[in-house]
């Protein structure tokens, strides 16, 4: 694996590593409490945004492997779709991944507002007027964004 490869899955894995960090934040009141948080604040759409951008740090890493460097614009939908037609059409990789890829950037893009057209799944994460409410969609994303990251290192062998 080159070292731009590197640079990538160690971004991903730093990344993840944020994620889980203000999942825990979230989650917890003793936390907060050493931090000096208020009670009521949660970090949930963070971290569903932290483990989108894991995964598609991942996905710019086992695209290298092609010789497939991904630029702006579009920089996002470009790396999606290259990671598609790559490695799940092509059946390297099982179509698993790309649905967690899929369902991670449907989420992440709900969350920022990127996808305006998509106004339920926006009105579902975002505007939920209890923070609680996004604490499995939160957890989820991080499940989803180990697995991935876990089965692209594995073919990398990084």
């Amino acid at each position: 694996m080159d070292s731009e490869a590197k640079i990538y899955i160690n971004r991903a894995l730093n990344e993840l590593s944020m994620a889980e960090v203000a999942l825990s934040i979230s989650n917890s009141m003793k936390l907060k409490e050493i931090l000096q948080i208020d009670r009521e604040i949660t970090y949930y759409s963070a971290v569903i945004s932290h483990a989108y951008y894991s995964i598609f740090y991942t996905a710019k890493a086992i695209l290298l492997t092609k010789g497939i460097k991904t630029e702006s614009p579009s920089i996002h939908k470009k790396t999606f779709d290259a990671f598609k037609k790559e490695f799940v059409e092509t059946g390297i990789l099982d179509v698993k991944l790309l649905e967690i890829y899929r369902e991670i950037v449907v989420r992440a893009d709900t969350l920022l507002e990127i996808f305006k057209d998509e106004k339920w799944k926006r009105g579902h994460f975002t505007y939920s007027t209890i923070s609680e409410a996004n604490l499995e969609p939160a957890e989820q994303s991080v499940k989803r964004a180990k697995i991935f990251i876990a089965n692209i290192r594995n073919v990398l062998k990084a």
